[in-house]
């Protein structure tokens, strides 16, 4: 990655002699015109702040709900404002509150006597998970914990992960919810058919150690203001551990949701555009068939970008070329398998990520022809592609009813929390409710009827409904 930015004809196959004003205008003039594009499809900074901040309340409102024993968090793509209602996964992280892991040199007497204190150690695990060994008992122990703990040989109580995971995926989930195979720590589940979720059960994890490496880096960005306020939010602990670790079933990953969802929302409008192309490129280029790369890789990718080099050189003229930066670092990561985690670099992102051989070489070689197409790669991105080429107007008009429809969908989802009664029933008879169902469906109308307008045939409502909230 670039130490100060790195000029445009760097990566591989680009000319460095020719016309470098008429090569830099095409560039910029076809950044400016991705940045307008993306702005449509709803990546603007006024559309990502509402996302963020309805799915801050959602997640307040349900921590009421549970009355204190566990705080819930969004996290992923939702919180950090960059997805449309059903576009991707909603990933919810549940932390248990009675329960805290301090590493080594953290005085457990800090805590008040009905926490359960369990203590951290990393000997024999790989870069970023641990072990955790019951230190004291709380007066009030939450029971998939008591549950989970083990003999470790040595006269020691230890905390599982498999046992914990098994004991919170025995949560029953409502009729209409589907649930999938573990994936990781979380447990995936499909409501409606579209609404799919992945929930992690976690802990609390007080690392000051750990955070005052990362906050102690010399760095461009992000500020120290935010640096500060990342390390006060600490970290989790997730129950998996390190694939083909013998400790796998003990072990538990160290996470940052919060401070990675803080430093996100710190980055700008070019560095937030630049993670959601690399995402278009992953989902409709690469199609990875798991997850041997996922949007994690990419943030990784775009954090290491942003902290280093200076915010100056982030702005919308620069979008392309700062996408050729992002594609030719995913290559090296590709190339040479690895990629340090942003928050923990000791951590190497794809190890154990079970990328097949020729899976890579694909990859690779994909990722290059990208590098070799200038600007004309943009046109490999469905998304832009339509709204590069397709008249203006109806896209924008689309596009408009499109994110109301999104917007409305929000403010039922948290009115609809705030209407549940005590037996978890909503009541559908509350006028703000019933105005905004009315008001989705007024869209969703006129948007058929455009379709008929336009030769469409069979048109089905809860089809359109559903398919404009992706």
């Amino acid at each position: 990655m670039a130490e100060g930015g790195a000029r445009l004809d760097e990566p591989e196959g680009f000319p460095k002699q020719g016309s470098v004003s008429s090569h830099q205008t095409l560039w910029e003039n076809a950044s400016l015109e991705t940045c307008a594009v993306m702005n449509w499809l709803g990546y603007g900074p006024e559309i990502r702040q509402a996302r963020i901040d309805a799915y801050m309340e959602w997640g307040r409102l349900c921590t009421a709900q549970f009355r204190g024993a566990v705080t819930f968090i969004i996290t992923g793509s939702k919180a950090e404002g960059l997805s449309r209602f059903c576009e991707s996964d909603m990933d919810n992280m549940l932390v248990i509150n009675r329960v805290i892991c301090l590493e080594d040199g953290v005085n457990a007497n800090n805590f008040p006597s009905e926490i359960t204190v369990l203590r951290s150690y990393s000997l024999m695990s790989y870069a970023g998970h641990c072990r955790l060994l019951l230190e004291r008992r709380g007066t009030m122990v939450q029971p998939d914990v008591d549950g989970a703990l083990c003999d470790d040989g040595y006269g020691r109580e230890l905390l599982s992960s498999d046992m914990f995971f098994n004991n919170c995926s025995n949560t029953q989930f409502g009729g209409d919810v589907v649930r999938h195979d573990r994936a990781g720590p979380s447990i995936p589940t499909t409501s409606k058919g579209v609404h799919h979720s992945d929930t992690v059960y976690a802990l609390r994890y007080y690392c000051p150690n750990i955070l005052s490496k990362w906050a102690a880096r010399p760095r461009h960005w992000p500020p120290a203001e935010v640096v500060q306020h990342v390390v006060s939010l600490g970290a989790f602990l997730t129950p998996v551990g390190f694939k083909g670790s013998e400790y796998q079933h003990v072990e538990w990953r160290v996470c940052f949701n919060a401070g990675e969802i803080e430093i996100v929302h710190n980055l700008n409008t070019t560095q937030i555009n630049l993670y959601v192309l690399l995402k278009m490129v992953k989902n409709d280029v690469l199609n990875p068939r798991k997850k041997e790369v996922s949007s994690y890789t990419l943030k990784n990718i775009v954090l290491w970008i942003a902290e280093n080099n200076p915010q100056s050189l982030f702005h919308e003229r620069s979008l392309l070329h700062w996408l050729l930066e992002g594609l030719n670092a995913l290559r090296v990561a590709l190339v040479t398998r690895e990629l340090p985690y942003y928050m923990i670099p000791d951590r190497n992102l794809m190890a154990a990520s079970g990328l097949e051989e020729e899976q890579r070489c694909t990859w690779i070689s994909t990722i290059s022809e990208m590098l070799n197409e200038g600007p004309r790669m943009i046109l490999r991105l469905p998304k832009i592609r339509q709204g590069i080429v397709a008249h203006p107007e109806p896209f924008r008009w689309y596009n408009g009813r499109r994110i109301e429809l999104e917007m409305l969908e929000l403010m039922r989802q948290i009115r609809e929390l705030l209407c549940i009664d005590a037996n978890w029933k909503i009541d559908e008879s509350d006028v703000t409710l019933l105005a905004i169902k009315q008001r989705e469906n007024e869209i969703v109308r006129e948007v058929c009827m455009r379709m008929i307008l336009e030769g469409s045939r069979d048109i089905n409502m809860q089809d359109v409904y559903n398919r404009m909230l992706m």
